[in-house]
C-alpha cells in the first residue's frame, strides 16, 4: 500500500509499505479523506514543538471499515467510520480519573506516532466509532474538528440560552460558532481580521464583525445588549486575541483558551481577579464530544460543506500545503481524498 511520509519539514516521499493486518482487537480502515488542520500545517513549517521527523501524519480521517480483528464484535467490513487519535497510557492521574484527553503521556496519531496518510490503517476497535446513514465520508473527516468544538463549549459550561462571543472565524472558530447556534445559542457572534473568513461564517448562518474596521465593544453592545457575552472563545492563539477577550469580558465572564499559542502571551491578571473572570483551557476532545458531534452533523445542524475549500488527491498530498501558502489565507478546511 501507499504510505505518505514528511521526511523533513516541507518535504513529502511517499512509500510501498505492507499492508497492515488488524490485531486481534482492532479495525482495518481502508482511509477515504483526510483534513489538514493548523496543526499539520505546523508541522509542515517544523514548528510544531511536539513532533519529530519522519512522520506519518493524518488525524482528521474518515474511511470504510476493510476488515476486523478475531476479538473484536459490533463493527463489519463495508461500514463507513472515524476514530480517535489519541493514544493513551491508562495508568496516570487523568487516564485514572476520566482525562483520557489529558493523558500525562498523551500521544496524538500524526504527532507523536503515526497517523493514517496512507491507503489502511490499523487502530483499536475501541477508538472506533460509526458514521449513520447519511453522513458523508466528508463530513466523516470532520467529526474530528466539530468534536474540538463541543468539547470547548462544554468546557465553558455553556448551556442553551447564552450569548456567545467567538474571536477567530478560521476553521475551529467557525465550527465553535455553529455548534454554539445548533445547540441553542441566544446569539453567537464571530470576529476576524479577514473578511474572506467572515463571509464564510456568513455562509454559514454565523454574523461577524472584521475588528480591522469596527470597534468590537461597540458592536458587542450592540448585537448582544449591555450585558454583552456570557461566554468567550478566544480560537486564534496571538496576544492580540486574548488580550481582547480579558478587556471585552464583563465581570463574572468564562473565557475559553481554544486557540494554540505559539508564543507565549501576556494576560492582565489584574483584570481578571478583579473582574472574576474565568480562563479555562481546553484540549481536544473525550469520546461523548465525538458522538455530539456525529449528532449534530447526522441532524444536519451544521454546514460543514462550505468550509471544504480545497481538495486534492492522496498523491498530491505536498500540493495541499503549497496551495494553503498560495491562497494568502484564503483557504478553510482542505482534504485529501483517497
Amino acid at each position: 500500500m501507499l504510505q505518505a511520509v514528511m521526511v523533513e519539514p516541507g518535504k513529502i516521499k511517499f512509500h510501498e509499505v505492507e499492508k497492515p493486518l488488524p490485531a486481534e482487537n482492532q479495525v482495518l480502515i481502508a482511509i477515504q479523506r483526510i483534513g489538514v488542520c493548523g496543526s499539520d500545517i505546523h508541522v509542515y513549517h517544523g514548528k510544531h514543538p511536539y513532533t519529530s521527523y519522519p512522520v506519518v501524519q493524518g488525524h482528521e480521517v474518515s474511511g470504510v471499515i476493510a476488515e476486523v480483528g478475531t476479538n473484536v464484535q459490533g463493527f463489519s467490513p463495508g461500514e463507513s467510520v472515524v476514530f480517535m487519535p489519541q493514544v493513551t497510557c491508562g495508568e496516570c492521574y487523568p487516564c485514572k480519573h476520566g482525562m483520557e484527553h489529558i493523558c500525562e503521556n498523551l500521544k496524538v496519531m500524526g504527532f507523536q506516532t503515526g497517523g493514517a496518510a496512507q491507503e489502511y490503517f490499523a487502530v483499536e476497535a475501541s477508538k472506533v466509532l460509526k458514521l449513520p446513514e447519511g453522513v458523508s465520508l466528508d463530513e466523516g473527516a470532520m467529526v474530528e474538528p466539530v468534536s474540538v468544538a463541543v468539547h470547548a463549549l462544554r468546557r465553558g459550561g455553556f448551556v442553551p440560552g447564552m450569548k456567545v462571543l467567538v474571536l477567530g472565524a478560521g476553521t475551529i472558530g467557525n465550527l465553535v460558532a455553529q455548534v454554539a447556534r445548533a445547540q441553542g445559542a441566544q446569539k453567537v457572534l464571530i470576529t476576524d481580521l479577514s473578511d474572506y473568513k467572515l463571509e464564510k461564517a456568513k455562509e454559514c448562518g454565523i454574523e461577524g464583525v472584521n475588528t480591522a474596521k469596527e470597534d468590537l465593544s461597540t458592536a458587542v453592545i450592540q448585537q448582544m445588549g449591555q450585558e454583552k457575552a456570557d461566554l468567550i472563545l478566544e480560537c486564534v492563539g496571538v496576544q492580540p486575541t486574548i488580550a481582547q477577550a480579558v478587556n471585552i469580558a464583563r465581570k463574572g465572564t468564562t473565557i475559553v483558551v481554544v486557540g494554540v499559542f505559539a508564543e507565549k502571551p501576556v494576560v492582565d491578571l489584574g483584570l481578571v481577579q478583579d473582574r472574576e473572570l474565568s480562563l479555562v483551557g481546553t484540549l481536544m476532545y473525550q469520546r461523548p464530544d465525538y458522538e455530539t458531534a456525529i449528532n449534530l452533523i447526522h441532524a444536519g445542524l451544521l454546514k460543514l460543506q462550505p468550509l471544504i475549500t480545497h481538495r486534492f488527491p492522496f498523491q498530491d498530498y505536498l500540493k495541499a500545503y503549497l496551495a494553503i501558502e498560495e491562497s494568502q489565507g484564503k483557504y478553510m478546511k482542505v482534504m485529501i481524498e483517497l
